[in-house]
């Protein structure tokens, strides 16, 4: 691959990933400020109180954890701390790993390396 096919693909990433985060914030402003205006500015599951100086440390968590559902009326969404909010999906992914699948019921990948498949053999031929 020449330098300059490397350059443009590392632009076309850049551009991509340069506009996935755009439109994340702007996702996430748009409910933020609805749900900021809905809520009282409480943590929904440690009820800590927040204010303009400590606002930004308020997060809106998804209850059914899609992104994309952003109902006008907040009914998907929650206030909650940083701790708390870290402490629910830490939840959810313990949840997945103990019952095998995620909350939307897809079947999580699992490794397929083996790192001792021939270590037996290995061990036979030292005898």
């Amino acid at each position: 691959m020449s330098d300059k096919s490397k350059t443009i693909d590392t632009d076309k990433l850049d551009k991509v990933v340069a506009d996935a985060i755009r439109n994340r914030d702007q996702r996430e402003a748009g409910y933020r400020e609805q749900a900021l205006k809905l809520y009282p500015w409480v943590c929904g599951r440690c009820g800590r109180e927040f204010s303009r100086e400590n606002l930004r440390e308020l997060t809106v968590h998804h209850r059914d954890h899609d992104h994309d559902n952003n109902p006008a009326d907040g009914s998907n969404w929650e206030l909650l701390c940083l701790y708390c909010h870290d402490n629910e999906h830490q939840r959810l992914l313990e949840g997945a790993t103990t019952t095998g699948q995620t909350s939307s019921g897809v079947q999580p990948s699992t490794a397929t390396y083996n790192p001792f498949a021939g270590l037996k053999n290995m061990l036979k031929e030292d005898d």
